[in-house]
């Protein structure tokens, strides 16, 4: 039997009518969460994709829908959808188009871009203290990027045209997938202490959430906030936040910009040169045409035209300052003759008043006891120290008696006639301790008994393989969403990859005619020419 062959069109149209027939297509309802969501301001048409932990699949949402929301849909919001899935005849890939839309929350990816955000600004990391100035004309400039993005062609292009005295160096890395954070993390240590850059720029080009995931890592957030050079953050497009942006030094809203923002314009900072050298030639030519005029007013006083003007004022001066200080002289001298012959007068007085007063002190000392009768004072100090004597000795007795009483009321005690008493109270004492500290160790013992029994009997002793199962399931959860970003799953599910050259092509104006394109397929590439 011979084979008929059908052509593309009739298979695709013959899908179509079999999913058009099935009736549980017809009126579906999905949850899931928006990623790539894109509105064209032409027809207000919305398309995005739809997806959960392990699918996607592609969503169309006409203007006559979306003009009844209340809210604006948003990439890693959670929706809630009822629609209908039909062929899409132009690719022969299913989608799903929506008749009803609602909010479901925000997606995982959000809500931890969020809670880090909170997290790290909390903390401070996000402080304009902490911002480093950015060096106005920076001699090396170091970019950490794809070395095949578009990011890194407008960085290098638009430094050279404004600046081209700047040295650039490129520190090539992923900028996304798994392993992109840690050699994202690993470039900037590398930049930051092995190379003297004035600053440093990280970059990528646009994407959804899942895209630049890697510059919300707290890693780099971390890496970014103790770096030593200036950093600035260009990722992404101008909608598009990263935690990257908001830990650096400064934002750039493209790649271009951080480009524009890291080196000045030349030619304006040559017209500035211009304009200050043209600033200072006036002012210096200012200040020598005032000078000069200064020093003509100068040249025009007496001062310079006679100058022994000068010497004859000054000489005046002095004879009068001759005849003051004689006049001051002879002055001072008679005031301080007076008062020397003042002074005599005084001494002279003071020193009669004080002859006659030691005069009498001397007639009384002669008048008294100690001249008179010296006898008698040495009766009364005899008599004070025999007195003396006796309190010593009587006082020394006294005390000689009291410690002999104290003495034998010691002997007569207790403790002296009966000692053998004091040791039996002090042993019944230490029976007892040795009693309770005995009680005290085997409640203690049994205690730990009781202790270890349980340990014995608990669930991570007797089954810890259960522990292990539940890791293991974990495990798989984690593996199943890392499946879903692996771009050959994007293939098998019937999308292709273009190159020319090795070049992977996103736009159609990228193709000449004649260029040969390879195209991948998920069995296979087949390589073509564009007419």
């Amino acid at each position: 039997m011979e084979e008929e062959y059908i052509s593309v069109t009739e298979l695709t149209n013959h899908i179509s009518k079999v999913l058009k027939r099935d009736s549980n297509l017809r009126k579906v309802f999905v949850r899931g969460e928006i990623s790539n969501f894109k509105q064209y301001i032409s027809s207000g048409h919305c398309y995005f994709k739809l997806k959960d932990e392990n699918t996607i699949i592609p969503a169309v949402m006409y203007y006559s829908v979306a003009s009844r929301l209340k809210f604006k849909p948003k990439n890693g919001m959670k929706v809630l959808i009822r629609g209908k899935v039909e062929v899409y005849s132009r690719n022969g890939a299913y989608q799903l188009y929506v008749n009803k839309l609602s909010e479901d929350g925000l997606g995982d990816l959000h809500i931890a871009f969020e809670q880090l955000k909170i997290e790290l600004k909390e903390l401070g990391w996000f402080d304009e203290a902490h911002k480093k100035e950015i060096p106005k004309f920076p001699k090396k400039v170091g970019v950490v990027t794809s070395p095949e993005g578009a990011a890194i062609r407008d960085i290098i292009t638009t430094i050279k045209r404004r600046w081209p005295l700047c040295e650039i160096i490129l520190f090539p890395s992923l900028v996304q997938g798994n392993m992109a954070m840690n050699n994202i993390v690993k470039q900037i240590y590398t930049a930051d202490s092995q190379f003297d850059l004035d600053t440093l720029i990280v970059a990528r080009g646009g994407g959804s959430i899942e895209d630049l995931w890697s510059f919300n890592e707290r890693s780099v957030a971390k890496t970014i906030f103790y770096c030593d050079t200036p950093i600035i953050s260009a990722v992404g497009h101008d909608i598009d936040f990263t935690i990257a942006d908001f830990v650096a030094d400064l934002r750039a809203p493209t790649p271009t910009a951080a480009g524009e923002l890291a080196v000045p314009e030349i030619n304006e900072v040559k017209d500035s040169l211009n304009n200050l050298n043209q600033r200072a030639n006036k002012s210096i030519n200012k200040k020598q045409e005032d000078n000069g005029e200064k020093l003509e007013k100068i040249k025009d006083r007496n001062l310079f035209i006679y100058p022994e003007m000068i010497y004859e004022k000054k000489a005046m001066d002095l004879d009068n300052l001759k005849s003051r200080l004689l006049s001051s002289s002879n002055e001072m001298i008679y005031a301080s003759k007076f008062e020397l012959d003042s002074l005599k007068r005084r001494l002279i007085d003071c020193s009669n008043k004080i002859i006659y007063d030691n005069n009498i002190k001397l007639s009384g000392l002669k008048g008294s006891v100690i001249f008179k009768n010296p006898n008698k004072i040495f009766e009364n100090k005899s008599n004070k120290y025999f007195e003396l004597i006796y309190k010593l000795k009587y006082g020394g007795d006294n005390l000689i008696y009291k410690k002999e009483l104290k003495l034998l009321e010691y002997k007569n005690s207790f403790i002296f006639k009966n000692p053998k008493k004091l040791f039996e109270d002090k042993s019944g004492k230490y029976l007892k301790i040795k009693a309770r500290l005995e009680y005290s160790s085997k409640n203690l013992l049994r205690d730990k008994k009781e202790d270890l029994k349980e340990l014995k009997d608990s669930r991570i002793i007797k089954n810890p393989e259960s522990i292990l199962d539940k890791k293991i399931i974990y495990l798989g959860k984690y593996i199943d969403k890392l499946t879903v970003l692996d771009p050959l799953l994007t293939i098998k599910r019937g999308y292709t990859v273009s190159r020319v050259n090795g070049k992977v092509i996103s736009k159609s104006k990228d193709l000449k005619v004649d260029d040969e394109v390879e195209i991948e397929f998920s069995d296979g590439k087949v390589n073509t020419k564009v007419i």
